[in-house]
């Protein structure tokens, strides 16, 4: 899109804002007046949590041949960053709307940003103001980019450091200026929300008087959300939201369960009295846990799912949907990591039925596959390799099922990989419920699992097998030297 008002944290948040006069009734009215437009459509649309392209379209209307256009709606509407956006569906330009407001603009297409004109919102003209000092304050720090390039030595580059956040200081002063002066606006919530913790310079010391190498993380991540107003749904209608979640999440909060879990009761507990606010956090927090790549993180869904979804709270969803959330949350409960693994009796090809409860080892790996998956047939032979010339020496069987697949063709790959050191079953009756207990929608899936059959690891492959099992036996040697200890 050709950003003529460009809204990004990473284009250091640049925005419009309009206190327009209000009608004193829901809904707004925007009259829009183009020079070189006419006969053609404009849309109205806004930000949902997400940064662009993401835009949701609320409103439209067409040109007449005078190049007016006039959006209008009597009902109410929730604040925030809007766009008028042209038939080309790449020319807009952004502004902040409140319920209520009443607008008029009148613009050029081809000379945008310059000449864009608004009356009854004497805001807007303040923030060209804003935008032009924006863009001085975003060619000097390009001028410290490039002059960073040409650094020669460690003291030019942090020379040109300090110049940079000197600079930097006299964007957060402008900001914070306008907060005192208008601190109930929308424009200074989302700068509040902008604000970035300043860590205390400095040497920071422990109780022992040792330095606390940890203290601008924990200092950065204690003040992350101060100035967020978790009461202003408005600030849903802006990529802030999301973006901050991002950082916060990916880069601050550790990426175990019980870490994961914590910081979403805190944030849906700062949100609870905001609708949207609330329904945007409960959604990302669900899909970040379901779409991690951190083994252990389908716990935090599950748990979401009992400890929210399922007492009423996500109350957007159809009765349908809800029920599908529901329903991957137990078939994922059983087999969460720290749960002991369900029991399974399966039967090899001679009808001979073998426990799962009754292997004893020290750890065992539990593999479904099937002969006919083409991964399967590449990981199989390189996990059996790795398990004679590493896992078997450590105390670990294999227990393999075949999920699916020909008989004949399953018992033909036993034999020409030489899994016969393995417990080879299946379910040929399909009686079990190895499928919903373990979760197994594709092949192969593996898991994990220490000498009480506790699940320790899930959906692994031959390439992290051995590191689980080395940070498993580095937890189980501190911890027995920790009780040695005491």
């Amino acid at each position: 899109m050709k950003k003529l008002f460009a809204f990004s944290l990473i284009a250091l948040f640049i925005a419009q804002t309009s206190f327009a006069q209000n009608t004193g009734k829901d809904g707004y009215k925007i009259q829009v007046k183009f020079t070189d437009m006419k006969d053609t459509m404009l849309y109205l649309a806004h930000y949902f949590g997400k940064p662009l392209p993401t835009i949701y379209k609320t409103d439209s209307a067409r040109f007449d041949k005078n190049g007016v256009a006039t959006l209008q709606s009597n009902e109410k509407i929730l604040g925030g960053i809007y766009m008028v956006l042209l038939a080309d569906k790449t020319t807009y330009f952004e502004f902040l709307l409140n319920n209520g407001d009443n607008i008029s603009i009148t613009a050029t297409a081809k000379q945008l940003p310059v000449g864009l004109m608004f009356k009854g919102s004497p805001e807007n003209e303040k923030f060209l103001e804003y935008s032009k000092f924006l863009a001085d304050y975003g060619k000097k720090q390009q001028v410290f980019i490039d002059d960073l390039k040409n650094a020669k030595n460690a003291a030019d580059t942090e020379a040109i450091r300090v110049r940079s956040a000197e600079v930097a200081k006299e964007l957060t002063a402008y900001r914070r200026n306008y907060v005192a002066k208008e601190p109930k606006t929308l424009l200074a919530s989302i700068f509040n929300a902008l604000e970035i913790p300043e860590v205390p310079a400095g040497k920071h010391l422990l109780a022992d008087g040792t330095e606390d190498s940890s203290f601008a993380y924990n200092y950065y991540k204690e003040h992350y959300w101060d100035k967020f107003n978790f009461n202003d749904d408005r600030l849903i209608n802006t990529p802030i939201y999301d973006m901050k979640l991002d950082e916060y999440m990916n880069r601050l909060v550790l990426p175990y369960e019980d870490s994961v879990e914590k910081e979403a009761n805190i944030l849906l507990a700062k949100t609870k009295n905001s609708k949207e606010l609330f329904k945007y956090t409960l959604w990302f927090m669900t899909r970040f846990a379901e779409n991690s790549k951190i083994m252990g993180m389908d716990a935090v869904f599950v748990y979401l799912v009992e400890n929210y979804y399922m007492k009423g709270d996500a109350y957007w969803l159809t009765p349908e949907e809800l029920e599908k959330y529901i329903d991957r949350a137990h078939k994922i409960a059983p087999n969460v990591i720290g749960n002991v693994a369900p029991e399974l009796n399966l039967q090899d090809i001679n009808k001979q039925y073998h426990k799962l409860s009754d292997v004893k080892a020290k750890y065992t790996l539990l593999i479904f596959w099937s002969p006919d998956c083409g991964h399967c047939q590449t990981e199989i032979p390189k996990l059996d390799s790795l398990y004679n010339a590493v896992l078997k020496s450590k105390g670990m069987k294999i227990y393999a099922v075949r999920s699916e697949g020909d008989e004949k063709k399953w018992q033909e790959m036993i034999k020409k990989e030489k899994l016969g050191d393995w417990i080879n079953v299946y379910d040929p009756e399909y009686k079990s419920r190895f499928r919903s207990d373990y979760d197994v929608y594709s092949t192969p899936t593996i898991y994990l699992l220490d000498e009480k059959k506790i699940i320790r690891g899930k959906r692994i492959d031959y390439t992290n097998l051995v590191p689980l099992i080395e940070m498993l036996e580095r937890k189980e040697k501190n911890e027995s030297t920790k009780k040695s200890k005491s």
